[in-house]
């Protein structure tokens, strides 16, 4: 029988020791407050600052919103962040991707300063995690990393295979199993034979972006399953890059979706807000 890894129930524990955190850092008499700046009027994007401005508001931190026109021009918007690097009193800045077509993403997370980069996607972020220093790392990949500790998923000397490259999710979270000392496989869209080496995962990591792509052929019996997928299937009920009901039998554990890895984001967020303010 296999096991739901709970990320609602993770997710708030962290949030929970998040809040003290903020509280002994305020009774020092530190503030702890992130900047997060939504650029035109996105749907799914409004709804995921919300969810950010909740989790805030919730942990004692400080949220400071910028939502700006769609028109912006690029030269504001990186005049806004530079404006926020140099104020003391923020601690993390999130530019909520993605932005309108006409502001080059690149140049905008490179605008950010690496040790406000609380989102953890700015180069010298990367650079960081990949060559095993301190810095912010991607939010999703570390989340999954807690999931899995705190399901009592030993990673040392596992078998780990990610499917997906992305540089959000897919390579932060090869290195962040690596680190871990798992033997890590990367599969994409031209890995040749992808049931074969998915079925070598005692943990399978599955960020590919196709919804229910993933059925019981591509995993070995009793491996433990993270979705990071989310779409909304032809009822419009939220399904992941795995199909649950034919995969989660085999399993030993499984994130479902929504509730697995979703939540997880946005409490290593709030985290990482954490660490920026000490």
């Amino acid at each position: 029988m296999y096991e739901l890894i709970d990320g609602k129930t993770i997710s708030m524990d962290i949030k929970n020791e998040v809040k003290e955190e903020v509280k002994m850092l305020n009774a020092q008499g530190k503030k702890v407050s992130l900047a997060v700046i939504l650029v035109g009027n996105d749907p799914a994007s409004a709804v995921y600052v919300g969810n950010k401005k909740k989790a805030c508001e919730y942990t004692g931190i400080e949220s400071v919103s910028y939502e700006l026109e769609e028109n912006i021009s690029q030269e504001e918007l990186l005049s806004l962040i530079d404006k926020l690097n140099k104020q003391d009193d923020i601690n993390g800045i999130l530019v909520q991707l993605p932005l309108p077509k006409h502001i080059d993403e690149d140049a905008v997370i490179k605008a950010i300063a690496p040790e406000k980069d609380v989102d953890g996607f700015h180069p010298q972020s990367v650079g960081a995690l990949s060559i095993g220093q301190k810095g912010y790392v991607s939010c999703t990949p570390a989340g999954i990393i807690e999931l899995l500790k705190r399901s009592n998923v030993d990673i040392e000397g596992k078998e780990c295979v990610v499917v997906g490259r992305s540089n959000i999710v897919g390579k932060p979270m090869a290195l962040l199993l690596l680190r871990e000392n798992g033997t890590v496989t990367v599969c994409h869209s031209r890995t040749k034979d992808l049931k074969e080496v998915t079925k070598r995962a005692d943990i399978l990591v599955v960020a590919i972006g196709k919804p229910k792509f993933i059925t019981k052929e591509y995993v070995k019996e009793g491996a433990v399953v993270i979705d990071v997928g989310i779409h909304r299937n032809e009822n419009n009920k939220l399904c992941g890059d795995v199909d649950f009901d034919d995969v989660a039998p085999i399993t030993s554990k499984i994130t479902p979706v929504p509730g697995g890895v979703g939540p997880m984001t946005i409490a290593m967020l709030m985290k990482n807000c954490v660490e920026g303010a000490k």
